[in-house]
């Protein structure tokens, strides 16, 4: 199956779900029935954005649960073999392409690097079974940072991703080295994470994110779709530890939940994240207007959402979305 087969399919699916929906015995299209079919249809392509995700984490619970320990082969290993496999179906069945696939894999090198000198320093450990693995760190640690940069593409293409107001792409990645620098440098020198926070803040202060749901187009300050994203790694963080993918020092003697501080930590790495995606994928600007545009039209307050309803002469969701996809399959 290639990439217009089973990512196209769902996609349709999600689609035709959605107008169905909206169209049930040709009745009005009222405003409870559209917001109703926007939510479901965001709900959808959130699940189907999180596929690898997902998987990766349900199979590190899977392992926790079945796998024994007397086994010939390591759970450690055997999760590493299973999200090589989990990775090599999507690029097989299309779910990702191969300019996605290289995405992903600079997540992997990115957060195995960071895994190998926090591991080395104590900040947290791995069971040491297994031989997949580079110093103390089992391979499979790599999938779950490169699981977020799959989420992060395949949520670009999706909801077909445009922002205004989109900081210069040098801030960003001087911003996001730096706070791939702290992570490491913090360890011996002052730890510059809330200066870096405020950067973060007054970098993405007045961007803001436009995202194409179905018929709709939802906005929001990138600062608060950041910010959700990190609490949902925050909560995948919480399940992975209590599966034993790896423990904290203050869970060496028995499982806690992890301190909500890592949300700070994690929404820092979406910096880094957002260096990684944007530099295969340049942010595009909505249509008419210009990303830095200082005259783009005024938006909602932190948080705030507006739906603006398709008219007769905006082509399809169906038809966006798929222009989208031959725009963007560039591998």
């Amino acid at each position: 199956m290639t990439e217009r087969s089973l990512a196209t399919v769902v996609e349709s699916r999600i689609d035709r779900a959605a107008r169905r929906m909206l169209d049930a015995g040709r009745q009005p299209r009222t405003p409870t029935r559209q917001f109703v079919t926007e939510f479901l249809v965001f709900g959808a392509k959130q699940a189907w954005a999180c596929t690898f995700g997902v998987a990766l984490l349900g199979t590190i619970v899977l392992a926790r649960a079945v796998w024994p320990p007397e086994a010939p082969l390591a759970r450690n290993d055997a999760v590493t073999i299973a999200a090589v496999l989990v990775q090599v179906a999507m690029l097989v069945f299309g779910l990702e392409t191969v300019r996605e696939l290289r995405v992903v894999l600079l997540f992997h090198v990115v957060g195995t690097v960071m895994k190998v000198f926090k591991t080395d320093v104590g900040s947290w450990s791995y069971d040491t079974g297994g031989v997949l693995r580079i110093a103390a760190v089992p391979l499979f640690s790599g999938f779950m940072y490169g699981a977020v940069g799959s989420y992060m593409v395949r949520v670009y293409r999706l909801f077909d991703l445009r922002f205004s107001r989109w900081p210069r792409q040098w801030c960003i990645v001087v911003l996001a080295a730096g706070v791939y620098g702290n992570f490491f440098t913090h360890h011996v020198v002052w730890d510059a994470r809330v200066v870096l926070l405020g950067l973060v803040v007054l970098l993405f202060a007045r961007t803001t994110v436009h995202v194409r749901v179905h018929c709709a187009t939802m906005r929001m300050p990138v600062l608060v779709a950041m910010g959700l994203v990190a609490v949902v790694i925050w909560m995948a963080e919480n399940l992975a530890t209590w599966a034993d993918a790896w423990a904290y020092p203050a869970q060496a003697a028995a499982w806690t939940p992890v301190a909500p501080t890592k949300i700070t930590a994690w929404l820092l790495l979406m910096t880094i994240s957002v260096a990684l995606v944007t530099w295969l994928y340049p942010a595009r600007p909505p249509d008419g207007c210009s990303a830095n545009s200082r005259h783009a039209p005024n938006h909602p307050a932190a948080g705030a959402r507006r739906v603006l309803p398709q008219t007769a002469a905006e082509p399809s969701a169906r038809r966006e979305s798929s222009a989208f996809r031959r725009d963007a399959h560039l591998g």
